[in-house]
């Protein structure tokens, strides 16, 4: 029986693109927690819907596009912006930098890192870009929510 791929989101490729980049730096670490998930998925469709019931729905058609691996490889070539290559870096890093898998691991493990460095070759920023974004995010982090903070990044890129 041939498996078939889940049918196109309700959301635009643009918004599919980042969710799926942010996405692969959860799974960086080869386990994407399903506490993780559920945060993801509720504030990526509140972010996305416009209505309760759309936020609902979207929730559940975007669960099988969070479970999918897909590299980044396949990701960023799709980022048509430096605005948005940008945005990627800073949800990345805000990713791995959120949490632990055990209380004796690294806030950002070795396949974390590995992943990060290879966004930011493939995303192709300035060193000071890099800097930047990174300073920023660590500032944000210790002020609040991780996913909060990627929730309003999001919304503030898509407001633009």
């Amino acid at each position: 029986m041939p498996l078939h791929p889940p049918p196109p989101p309700s959301i635009s490729p643009q918004q599919m693109t980042l969710m799926r980049i942010v996405a692969a730096m959860a799974w960086s670490d080869g386990h994407l927690a399903e506490e993780e998930v559920a945060v993801m998925l509720d504030r990526f469709s509140g972010l996305f819907a416009d209505n309760p019931q759309q936020k609902t729905a979207l929730h559940k058609e975007l669960r099988d596009y969070m479970m999918q691996n897909i590299p980044l490889e396949e990701l960023t070539p799709q980022l048509a912006s430096s605005t948005e290559r940008e945005l990627v870096l800073r949800l990345g890093y805000e990713v791995i930098s959120s949490s632990a898998r055990t209380p004796d691991e690294t806030l950002i493990n070795e396949a974390e890192a590995a992943a990060y460095q290879k966004l930011v070759k493939l995303l192709d920023l300035p060193a000071e870009v890099v800097q930047r974004i990174e300073t920023e995010a660590q500032a944000s982090s210790q002020a609040g929510s991780v996913v909060d903070t990627m929730a309003d990044h999001l919304q503030q890129f898509f407001a633009r």
